[in-house]
């Protein structure tokens, strides 16, 4: 847990990438982020606008997450930052089955943005110390993961954020899903160079 946690200390190094942590209110988000920057629980209040902090879970990447407020009224203001996101987590009371149908409404809003689009997404199962909390395996159905498209990168993980149980292994899985789709559209990114350089000489 410390080397891991090691790991995900703030770094100067390498340009920081910009995360959304999106869900409903009371999902744990806050809770989640004081847990990857502070490795405790502090006491949280809802969150009225925005958090953001930076942290580093794997070398030479560094994640900028906006922890972004879940209320409904916050939810309409949701879409003004998605603009440069390249990982999103999704966070989800997974002991609160009365809220999976308005989470899962959510989400799919968020993923149907046209800034959101292939998102590389970990939704953390959240609050899994409670009483009839659902398994990663139930919660993909609940959010209807399944029906995503097949290169589309997307991971649960179980976590209890008030005890750091699942989260850094989460913020590990982000992070090699935002390298490898950077690696992947760097030959898109030449390809259409050399196409724009091929146009301009004929």
């Amino acid at each position: 847990m410390g080397a891991l946690f090691a790991r995900l200390m703030p770094s100067s190094k390498g340009e920081p990438i910009r995360v959304c942590m999106l869900g409903l209110d009371a999902a744990g988000k806050t809770t989640v982020l004081h847990r990857l920057k502070l490795s405790d629980c502090t006491r949280t209040l809802p969150t009225i606008g925005f958090n953001v902090e930076t942290v580093t879970p794997c070398k030479g990447l560094t994640l900028t997450i906006w922890d972004i407020g879940g209320q409904d009224k916050i939810r309409q203001l949701w879409k003004h930052y998605y603009t440069s996101t390249e990982g999103l987590i999704y966070v989800v009371d997974s002991a609160d089955d009365t809220r999976f149908g308005e989470a899962a409404s959510e989400l799919n809003a968020i993923l149907n943005e046209h800034n959101m689009v292939k998102i590389p997404l970990v939704v953390l199962a959240n609050k899994q110390d409670l009483p009839g909390a659902v398994t990663s395996k139930e919660m993909e159905g609940i959010l209807q993961l399944n029906e995503l498209s097949p290169d589309y990168m997307w991971h649960v993980q179980e976590c209890c954020a008030s005890k750091g149980t699942g989260v850094f292994e989460a913020m590990s899985v982000l992070a090699k899903f935002i390298k490898k789709q950077k690696k992947e559209s760097q030959p898109n990114a030449r390809k259409d160079r050399n196409s724009s350089t091929t146009s301009l000489e004929t």
